[in-house]
Parts: structure tokens; C-alpha cells; sequence
């Protein structure tokens, strides 16, 4: 299963837990907005899930995209 985190950028507090968290540093808060998780480096751990204390990052099955 290939699985990428991803996260619901309205309800984002950009407290930067998760990015301290993501082993291949996919994470970043380019405008300290919202967090934003890089597809192509997101290796699906779930690292980011555990530690969002907003509880906004999810993992999704992603086996079925080319």
C-alpha cells in the first residue's frame, strides 16, 4: 500500500510539531499559515499523524494513482 499524509490546510495552526517529527523532512510552513506536506518526499510513516495536537494530518491510500 503506498500511503502519503496529507492535511486539512483550514484547520492548520502551523505549530510546526509535525514538521520536527517527519523523518524525510516533507514538511514545511512556507508563510506561516498552514503546514504543507511535499508528496514526492512523504514516505507515508505516520510520524506527522501522532504528533498533530490539532489532529489535521491524516493518511491516505494512495495505491490506486499512477
Amino acid at each position: 500500500m503506498k500511503r502519503k499524509a496529507v492535511l486539512d490546510t483550514n484547520l492548520c495552526v502551523a505549530c510546526g510539531c509535525c514538521i520536527k517529527v517527519c523523518p524525510k523532512a516533507a514538511i514545511s510552513v512556507p508563510h506561516g499559515i498552514y503546514a504543507v506536506i511535499d508528496e514526492l518526499l512523504c514516505v507515508g510513516c505516520g510520524k506527522c499523524t501522532g504528533e498533530c495536537p490539532a489532529s489535521v494530518i491524516a493518511l491516505e491510500d494512495r495505491s490506486n494513482e499512477n
